[in-house]
């Protein structure tokens, strides 16, 4: 039996930058890999707002873009893995940034497994 702990954050993006600027919704405890089950992205402006979200790679000191520039509706959220999983690492970082601040609010749901000999 594989144990894992569930956790869940949120954040309202407070950032317009990319990388090291952006605002850090989730990081990945040490000794500990992640699995991203739910990022819910919600635009509470009354006009269409762009978001990116960033996947930062401990292992190589990059951010990679899991969505760039995605446009949101008016009023409206939705959750940007829809049926699929992400897997991270020890370290690694899930951060966003938008067009505009404190319009989009983002919520993520996961799963963390402890491994000592990470």
């Amino acid at each position: 039996m594989i144990n894992y702990k569930t956790t869940t954050e949120s954040v309202t993006v407070a950032s317009t930058s990319a990388g090291a600027d952006a605002t850090v919704l989730y990081t990945c405890p040490a000794k500990h890999s992640a699995t991203l089950d739910m990022l819910f992205l919600s635009n509470n402006n009354a006009g269409a707002k762009k978001i990116s979200v960033q996947h930062y790679n401990s292992t190589t000191a990059t951010y990679n873009h899991v969505a760039k520039v995605y446009s949101i509706a008016a009023n409206s959220a939705f959750n940007l893995l829809d049926a699929s999983q992400m897997h991270i690492q020890s370290g690694d970082k899930i951060v966003l940034y938008a067009e505009t601040t404190n319009t989009i609010e983002s919520t993520i749901s996961v799963k963390e497994y402890y491994n000592p000999n990470r």
